[in-house]
């Protein structure tokens, strides 16, 4: 268009930015070209819209690739979550029903009792045996001291010490965790926060063993007191390297300060997932000796967490989400130190009378939802089949369960976030996380809520905390984030080979060993992950060809994991005690006595249990856990492997044992 002023023809053809200045030279001298010093600045301004376009494009890919290395990240995370999932119940349900095959009910009954059977018989055995002052500090001992009962100065000398990477003894270790069961335990399930003398209220989300992630919240929002009180919403441990530091801190905060401080209990303050995640291999590593009675005192001050906390009778702040059925006050009432992991019924509820049972059961499945839920944006409630346990919980749901116990808003953790916080549903449910570079070096920022005022208007601090890269380019984050997104896809992918190279085979019945890039997308979806966007990385994983088809076996050639990459959390703790019983398991499965069980043979062995589950498991499922089990992924399952499982999977005891 042209300037408005005239109707001259080479005014119209002038546009954009740099037009302006032209087409205002020409309504004013007609014909007559801008003088040499008018050409050099609309040269310089041609370059700066053409650098614009440039850079908006490079940002554009970088988003782009941002995007699809999370979204590998969380599908791998929540996967392996479930995966965990399914090996504990099936495990389980594999312990209680196998005593019923006949010649070995007596030995598989006295597995099943071993197992399941604590190693202490009561918590004063527990107490007695972590007695601290059974646990002489040692002259040599240059850590961090405590003194008991515990002041403020305790934690800044906690802090200082881990600080400089000192380790906590034991003999301190025991007094903070004890010290930590005895405030719990006097507090009701669901916390109740006021806000009227210190007219704020800091709620942070999951910190995940990042002690730098806590020191930076502390160094910007100050340490809590009375003017200051914090809500941490689970999720304190596994995944990080600092657990046993960032816990054994909140804990001294809520010793010294039992009503300004608050923890909620996260889907991993969890003995089970503790196993997988991290946290065990962590504990046994930093206190060898003492690390079996440690674990089960842990497990003890788990139990005792709250599972949420309402803040001035208006928020509620629980760690996953909530159901249309959510009851405040079953919530303050609900017997949380029965469930030492979540992921299962206590043992004793199958002791009690039908109603008593079903009452038991709608108490445990609403511990499940509060721990571990997850919003969405459709309405309605679906069971959580990504994670495999809690549910999927829409607006409307959200909604009700406000407006049904008197509330506002609802804030809850779980989820990692780009920015370190979220809203959903409205504006009424808030997702707040605090770890940072939760899947690497840039991968996003930690964020804390500060709820002010008699509104409790929320007003967030976002942050990173420090890291050796914290100073590379962009290009470089992300670059070095997609390596180690891609190189954990590529274990996916190699752990589902077979399963992928069968369904190929179908795309390709004149077995060229080629297929059409539609059909490849097809079955990545189909049968790896159909969260992940294989369209676009397809050009990643399988090198292009000329003629536009895909050699599927392509797919698995790179086995080498990309440098850079994170491992998966694996662990190398000692083996239960109990291998010669765990060995019968093994034998009845070995039907060959090959002292291999084959893929098709596991799962054709434990299809007896089709007859006890309310849910029988289909075939298929029982070969994927049967690869989940084959760690070098060699087509076999040895004996050292079936032992691994059983250590990974069976955590009610909340020990592992040092004797093999």
């Amino acid at each position: 268009m042209g300037c408005g002023l005239c109707t001259m023809e080479k005014c119209h053809e002038v546009g954009g930015t740099h037009g302006k200045l032209r087409r205002l030279l020409l309504c004013q001298g007609g014909e007559t070209e801008p003088a040499p010093s008018v050409q050099k600045m609309e040269i310089g301004l041609r370059s700066a819209v053409l650098i614009q376009r440039w850079y908006r494009r490079y940002l554009a890919r970088m988003e782009l690739r941002q995007r699809y290395t999370w979204t590998i990240f969380q599908s791998i995370e929540y996967a392996g979550e479930l995966d965990q999932m399914k090996l504990y119940n099936f495990f389980n349900a594999l312990l209680e029903h196998l005593e019923d095959v006949q010649d070995q009910k007596p030995v598989l009954q006295e597995i099943h009792t071993d197992l399941h059977s604590k190693m202490y018989s009561s918590q004063e055995d527990l107490k007695q045996l972590t007695d601290p002052q059974k646990v002489h500090v040692d002259i040599a001992y240059r850590g961090p001291h405590v003194s008991f009962p515990m002041g403020p100065n305790d934690i800044s000398n906690l802090i200082e010490g881990f600080k400089n990477k000192k380790l906590l003894h034991i003999h301190y270790v025991y007094g903070i965790l004890h010290e930590a069961i005895r405030v719990l335990r006097t507090l009701a399930s669901l916390n109740h926060a006021s806000t009227a003398v210190s007219g704020q209220i800091t709620v942070c989300g999951d910190l995940h063993g990042k002690l730098d992630d806590l020191l930076v919240i502390f160094h910007k929002n100050g340490m809590p007191s009375i003017d200051n009180p914090y809500v941490f919403n689970g999720d304190f441990v596994d995944r990080g390297k600092k657990s046993m530091e960032v816990l054994l801190i909140l804990l001294a905060c809520v010793v010294v300060n039992p009503h300004e401080v608050y923890l909620n209990r996260g889907n991993h303050e969890d003995p089970m997932m503790n196993a997988r995640y991290g946290f065990t291999r962590e504990v046994i590593a930093k206190y060898k000796m003492h690390a079996s009675p440690l674990l089960s005192l842990l497990a003890e001050v788990f139990s005792w967490l709250p599972v949420g906390t309402v803040i001035d009778n208006r928020v509620l702040v629980v760690h996953g989400g909530v159901t249309s059925q959510l009851d405040i006050g079953w919530l303050q009432g609900v017997d949380r130190h029965l469930y030492t992991s979540v992921l299962r019924m206590p043992d004793q509820m199958h002791r009690e009378s039908p109603t008593e049972l079903l009452r038991r059961n709608y108490e445990w499945k609403q511990m499940l939802d509060v721990l571990w839920s997850d919003p969405q944006n459709s309405p309605g409630y679906t069971p959580n089949t990504f994670r495999g346990g809690g549910c999927y919980f829409g607006p409307d749901v959200t909604a009700t369960a406000l407006r049904n116990n008197h509330l506002q808003l609802l804030i809850r953790s779980h989820e990692c976030k780009a920015d370190g916080y979220e809203f959903t549903h409205e504006g009424k449910c808030l997702t707040i996380f605090s770890a940072s570079n939760y899947y690497g070096p840039g991968s996003n920022r930690g964020a804390y809520v500060v709820l002010q005022g008699p509104e409790l208007r929320p007003h967030f601090v976002q942050f990173t905390a420090q890291t050796k890269t914290k100073y590379i380019s962009m290009r470089q984050r992300v670059g070095a984030l997609e390596a180690s997104a891609l190189a954990e896809l590529r274990n996916k992918i190699l752990a589902s080979k077979q399963v992928l190279i069968h369904e190929f085979k179908k795309c390709d019945p004149s077995r060229k060993g080629l297929i059409s890039p539609a059909d490849w997308v097809s079955v990545m979806e189909q049968h790896c992950s159909p969260n992940i966007p294989w369209r676009t990385l397809r050009d990643k994983i399988v090198p292009p060809r000329p003629d536009g088809q895909i050699r599927y076996l392509d797919t698995f050639s790179e086995t080498a994991t990309t440098p850079g990459a994170k491992e998966s959390p694996s662990v190398v703790e000692a083996l239960y005690r109990n291998r010669d019983r765990l060995e019968t398991i093994f034998r009845i499965l070995d039907k060959d006595h090959s002292g291999f069980l084959s893929l098709d043979e596991f799962a054709d062995a434990c299809s007896l249990l089709r007859n006890y589950l309310c849910e029988p498991i289909p075939y298929d499922e029982m070969v994927n856990m049967a690869r989940s089990m084959d760690i070098n992924k060699d087509g076999f399952i040895d004996f050292n492997e079936f032992l691994e499982t059983f250590r990974l999977v069976d955590m009610d005891s909340g020990y592992v044992t040092d004797d093999t």
